[in-house]
């Protein structure tokens, strides 16, 4: 509930072209989530072979006509009798996602939430990786943070052109946020995820995905009242 919710707190560009394909804003979160379910979903202990529409559709929380459909759009079919090949799906779903040579992304702001982050990203999505942490606490500034040097924001011109980023996290309160995106854009960067509680403004070329965790918070004790009620 929470992750389709979130991908729809968005502005900007409304969906992504590959080819001759143009993929909506939900459809994208959706293969993302089908390539996390194959990835991390054993079959009897064994790596997945095949799989069919209904089990994928059952693991990732979605119906077997959604999962068909927007596997369709990418142009992959299955075996009736077999399912899905797994590695050939996930393949095909790669190809879509991740850009060639993957995205190098700039992490602004080494809190709490962004240490977390370093955390939880460092290593788990090869073709998606944080290169570069900006933060102006000097305790934070030249020093290697799970695997990722963190720089001082006077430096982030260099280390953005020099690593090619596409990509920003904003970690930092909001009253630093818009100031962090402009410099970023000037620099190149189209794609935001927005952590500060604050809307970016941002041109209609730039992607925003903002992720508001109070507002997530309270729908939920909101639906867990109204549950208990």
């Amino acid at each position: 509930m929470v992750f389709t919710e979130v991908l729809e707190s968005k502005t900007g560009v409304l969906g992504m072209t590959n080819d001759s394909i143009t993929l909506s804003d939900k459809t994208i979160g959706r293969l993302s989530l089908y390539r996390r379910v194959l990835e991390r979903t054993p079959k009897n202990n064994k790596p997945i072979g095949h799989i069919f529409s209904h089990e994928l559709a059952a693991l990732a929380g979605f119906s077997a006509v959604l999962v068909r459909r927007d596997l369709m759009t990418i142009g992959f079919s299955g075996n009736p009798k077999k399912g899905y090949d797994a590695a050939e799906l996930l393949d095909c779903i790669g190809k879509f996602l991740d850009a060639p040579g993957g995205t190098n992304v700039a992490l602004i702001g080494v809190g709490n939430l962004g240490r977390a982050l370093l955390a939880y990203f460092t290593y788990r999505r090869p073709m998606l990786s944080i290169v570069a942490a900006f933060d102006a606490n000097p305790e934070f500034t030249n020093r290697v943070i799970q695997g990722c040097r963190c720089y001082s924001p006077d430096d982030m011109e260099r280390v953005v052109q020099e690593k090619n980023i596409r990509m920003g996290i904003i970690a930092v309160p909001s009253v630093g946020a818009q100031d962090a995106a402009d410099r970023l854009m000037r620099l190149g960067v189209t794609g935001f995820l927005n952590f500060a509680p604050v809307a970016l403004r941002v041109p209609s070329s730039v992607y925003v995905n903002q992720i508001d965790m109070t507002m997530e918070l309270e729908k939920v004790a909101f639906y867990a009242r109204q549950t208990k009620e």
